[in-house]
C-alpha cells in the first residue's frame, strides 16, 4: 500500500491521487437504510461481522470509530490459513482479502446498519478488485457472512442500493460465505490510529473519518486506540 502510494505521488502528485478514488465516492449524505435487516436485541450481546473493502487500514479506522462496536481486528479472509500473510497476499494468487473483523453489541447496532456504513464511508463499492491506488484482488469488496441472516441482509440491501441507482455505477461486492478469517500481523492492527502522519492515511483514510463524522454523528466516537 505504501509504495504504490509513493509511485503514484510521484507521478502525479496528491490532487491526482484523490481523483484516482482514494476518497470515497458515495454521495455526501447517507444512504438509505436496509428495508431488510434483523431488529436491535434487547439485550446486550456480541455479534461478529467482516467485511472487505480495500485497504484494511481505512476500513478497520472507520468502524472502530462506530458507537456499538466493541473490537476491530484487520486480517485476511477468502484463502487458506497457510497463505495468509502479508507478503503472500500481496502477490494476489492466495485469493485473499484484506479484510476486517467487527464485533459489534446487536443491542446498540443492528447487521443492517453496519451494512450502511460499509456502503456509505468505509469503500467504494462500483470499484471491481481496487479501491483508489491499490489494485488486486486481495482489495476487492466483499461481504463474508457466517449466518444466513447476514447473507440475506447483505444480499438484499445491493439489490435495494442498485435498484435505487444509489451510485453511479452497479456494486460488485461479493457476497460470500466466511471460511476462515486469519489476524494480520500485529504493525496491521490500529495502523491509522498510530499512524497519523502517514501520507497514505492522510489521503485515503481521514476522509473516510471525516465522512462518518459528518454523515453518521449520532453513532461517531472518538477512538484512542486499544488501551
Amino acid at each position: 500500500m505504501a509504495a504504490r502510494l509513493l509511485t503514484f505521488l510521484l507521478a502525479f502528485g496528491s490532487a491526482t491521487l484523490l481523483l484516482a478514488g482514494c476518497a470515497v465516492a458515495a454521495p455526501k449524505t447517507p444512504i438509505p437504510p436496509a428495508k431488510v435487516d434483523v431488529p436491535q436485541a434487547t439485550v446486550p450481546g456480541k455479534q461478529t461481522a467482516v467485511f472487505a473493502g480495500g485497504c484494511f487500514w481505512g476500513t478497520q479506522a472507520v468502524f472502530e470509530r462506530v458507537k456499538g462496536v466493541l473490537d476491530t481486528t484487520v486480517g485476511y479472509s477468502g484463502g487458506s490459513a497457510s497463505t495468509a500473510t502479508y507478503n503472500q497476499v500481496t502477490t494476489e494468487t492466495t485469493g485473499h482479502a484484506e479484510s476486517v473483523e467487527v464485533v459489534y453489541d446487536s443491542s446498540q447496532l443492528t447487521y443492517g446498519e453496519l451494512l450502511r456504513i460499509f456502503f456509505s464511508v468505509a469503500h467504494d463499492p462500483t470499484q471491481l478488485n481496487r479501491q483508489g491506488p491499490d489494485v488486486g484482488t486481495s482489495y476487492r469488496s466483499a461481504i463474508f457472512y457466517s449466518t444466513e441472516d447476514q447473507k440475506r441482509i447483505a444480499t438484499a440491501y445491493i439489490a435495494q442500493l442498485d435498484a435505487a441507482k444509489v451510485f453511479p455505477g452497479h456494486i460488485v461486492t461479493e457476497v460470500t460465505p466466511l471460511k476462515g478469517f486469519y489476524r494480520a500481523e500485529d504493525y496491521h492492527q490500529d495502523f491509522a490510529i498510530k499512524n497519523p502522519t502517514n501520507n497514505y492515511i492522510e489521503i485515503c483514510d481521514l476522509p473516510k473519518i471525516a465522512a462518518l463524522r459528518q454523515q453518521f454523528p449520532e453513532l461517531f466516537v472518538d477512538y484512542k486506540g486499544k488501551k
